[in-house]
């Protein structure tokens, strides 16, 4: 079974006129998601996160800052691209919620994974770095939900975001116990995901691509460079930050994947999840601006996900 969380307050983080992480994107997400073909989906509403789950990846003084710079009224830019306004706090804290709540049911067996549809991305959040739209990293602090509430030992986090998650990679460079894989355009923002970057232990893994490389180079990095890896360590977590940004139609970069691409890596992890951790797969939405693209994309993933 596939949990979705998804809640209606997510349009309420507001970016200026023109900014590609906006509230539409959530409305294309859902209105893919109300398709027949979704209609068994069990569907909930997350909880806001406390700021103590927060602090799982972020020390909790930078998390207080952050929250206590939140306007009333307008918009307060942390950086050009990351900006918060006076919804964007309950979104985030949501968007963390989805994902603690869906690693809470995948690893009590309510179902064999969960997808959270939640903005705005994660994964270039550092430990005391809000930015690339990013204010707080769902995806570690998943991972580090597995482990100190359900004592998962290993969590594989998989970034097909078409930008590397930079700050997922910050988080847990030190850590053996979680591996953090990356396949992403490069050069492109953030700047970070080369092949030497590889972590204390080696459990960072990047397979960059090149502007213009589609989805048979992208099938061949999941094949001879990442799932090799997450399978070789042995997760009992697979967190996936489900960036649909890599799609030919997408403005802010320029990979040509389809996506019969993403369902197709959806499937693999699945395999792997199967065989390695009782097919627990906790998926995390990032990037995606092209509303189109985005929409297709995760229909595409959300039904594969179905399928386990």
């Amino acid at each position: 079974m596939t949990i979705l969380f998804h809640h209606p307050s997510a349009v309420e983080h507001r970016t200026p006129p023109g900014h590609p992480e906006r509230p539409e994107r959530m409305r294309a997400v859902e209105t893919a998601l109300a398709a027949e073909a979704f209609q068994n989906l069990d569907r909930r509403l997350p909880e806001p996160a406390d700021i103590e789950t927060v602090a799982l990846a972020h020390p909790e003084e930078w998390v207080r800052a952050i929250i206590d710079a939140a306007p009333k009224e307008g918009l307060v830019g942390i950086d050009s691209d990351t900006v918060l306004s006076p919804g964007t706090i309950n979104v985030v804290l949501r968007g963390v919620g989805a994902a603690v709540q869906g690693v809470d049911a995948v690893m009590a067996g309510e179902a064999q994974n969960a997808f959270s549809a939640m903005r705005p991305p994660g994964h270039h959040a550092e430990r005391t770095q809000a930015m690339g739209f990013c204010f707080f990293n769902t995806a570690a602090i998943a991972a580090r939900h597995a482990q100190t509430a359900h004592g998962a030992e290993r969590v594989a986090i998989v970034d097909w975001d078409v930008h590397h998650g930079n700050g997922t990679q910050d988080i847990f460079w030190s850590d053996p116990s979680v591996l953090y894989a990356s396949t992403h355009q490069m050069p492109l923002y953030p700047g970070t995901g080369a092949v030497s970057e590889r972590g204390e232990h080696g459990t960072v893994v990047n397979a960059p691509l090149r502007a213009g490389d589609g989805g048979d180079l992208f099938r061949e990095a999941l094949e001879t460079v990442i799932l090799p890896r997450v399978e070789a360590f042995g997760p009992d977590l697979i967190v996936i930050s489900a960036g649909f940004d890599a799609h030919w139609r997408d403005p802010l970069a320029n990979l040509q994947l389809t996506e019969a691409d993403f369902a197709w890596a959806t499937k693999k992890l699945m395999d792997i999840a199967e065989r390695r951790c009782g097919g627990r797969i906790v998926s995390l939405l990032e990037g995606g601006y092209d509303l189109e693209g985005l929409a297709r994309s995760a229909a595409a993933h959300v039904k594969t996900l179905m399928q386990g």
